[in-house]
């Protein structure tokens, strides 16, 4: 089979349940669904709109409850652990990242084992009482304690939880409660850990699964996966028929295709896939945090800024990409003012040569208006635009939602 390059953008927006219009309507085994098709969803503390998990599914689901997801943590359905980033992962999938906590948490057991007194303190503590937050632990050095200057039981929870001797068995608010594996995850023997072959070989294949068709070069990232490694495992799992390969017209080299997707993409194949979704993606959406992969996939040169100074930001503090058809075409910089009600646009960037068509307005305002009736902002307010000329057409089109 060979795709084209627009295939190819096809089949990634359905793996990724980003190509049609949401139908409405989600649940909470929704939200658990989501998760499971994209794989990972990774977790971000900034609350500039709402944090990054929020929209994520927001992007692909429309209205939901945000509590269902705390929720799933709470029930055991999810886990947090690192896999692309700090993410909520399926627990079906602890297995995978239980043989990296045993093999790869190197940084961490070396500190618990450096530091053998505050760890037993934070174990007992937690044995005694139950879960705990780091906020439970009052700092005796007199230091404030910045981002990455820890009091030595937070230092102590985030070894712990790496090496995976303590579990974040809930959330209050965005802080985590940690407690002991034993209580999170009632049942678990540690035999059942495949080895790191295996573990390796089952990430790789949800990785494929999740990008919908991927070069080689794609798929470490998904998972954050040593590159040789998965090269290998691509080969061998190809070899022997776990995965699939198609040519892509003007690439060098071929796609991986999991079996899964065969029907999708024939589909893409002949043209009868049709991405029909106008939404904003977080910085953080997997569509777009492999920053190489999304401008290659879609021309898109994505950063996000807030790391940059405000001087030197050239389209905002925390923009969001803008996903229309199968394309990306600009980004919004918005800022969600709850108190009075309302979503900000402080500006809207097209791409150069977009179109500013019916079909791009009436998406976007639609995404501005179903973004605000999420986040309980119903004003919708938009400063600037570029080019210039789109903002009365979509203060226009926003006015008509309504």
């Amino acid at each position: 089979m060979e795709l084209s390059p627009g295939a190819v953008r096809a089949l990634h927006l359905a793996a990724q349940g980003l190509l049609a219009p949401g139908c409405g309507g989600a649940t909470k085994d929704d939200v658990l669904a989501t998760i499971r098709r994209m794989g990972a969803l990774q977790i971000d503390a900034i609350n500039v709109v709402t944090r990054s998990q929020y929209l994520v599914l927001w992007s692909r689901l429309g209205r939901y409850d945000p509590a269902w997801l705390d929720e799933l943590l709470a029930e055991g359905r999810l886990f947090e652990y690192w896999a692309h980033a700090a993410c909520f992962l399926p627990s079906e999938d602890y297995p995978l990242f239980r043989r990296g906590m045993l093999d790869g948490a190197r940084w961490a057991n070396t500190w618990l084992a450096e530091h053998p007194d505050v760890v037993g303190r934070v174990l007992a503590h937690i044995r005694e009482r139950g879960g705990v937050q780091a906020a439970d632990f009052a700092r005796a050095d007199g230091r404030s304690g910045g981002w990455w200057d820890w009091k030595p039981e937070k230092a102590a929870l985030e070894a712990l939880h790496t090496a995976g001797e303590v579990m974040i068995a809930r959330r209050e608010g965005f802080q985590r409660v940690y407690d002991l594996r034993e209580r999170v995850l009632p049942g678990w023997d540690d035999a059942a850990t495949p080895c790191a072959a295996s573990a390796r070989r089952e990430l790789v294949l949800r990785a494929v699964r999740a990008l919908g068709a991927a070069p080689a070069r794609w798929v470490h990232d998904y998972y954050r996966l040593p590159r040789r490694p998965v090269a290998a495992t691509l080969t061998a799992l190809a070899a022997e028929g776990a995965l699939c390969c198609a040519r892509v017209a003007g690439w060098d080299e071929p796609v991986y295709l999991h079996p899964d997707h065969l029907a999708l993409a024939e589909a893409a194949h002949e043209g009868a896939l049709a991405p029909g979704r106008t939404t904003l993606l977080s910085p953080f959406d997997p569509l777009v945090w492999d920053r190489a992969r999304a401008e290659e996939l879609f021309g898109f040169a994505y950063r996000i800024e807030v790391y940059t100074p405000a001087a030197r930001r050239r389209y905002g503090y925390y923009t969001l990409p803008i996903l229309h058809g199968d394309r990306l075409v600009g980004r919004v910089d918005p800022k969600a003012e709850r108190r009075q009600g309302r979503l900000v646009a402080r500006a809207v960037h097209l791409e150069p040569g977009v179109a500013t068509d019916d079909a791009l307005l009436t998406g976007l305002a639609g995404a501005l208006r179903d973004l605000a009736g999420f986040l309980a902002t119903p004003e919708v307010v938009v400063e600037r635009t570029d080019p210039a000329g789109l903002l009365p057409a979509l203060r226009d089109r926003l006015a008509r939602c309504e």
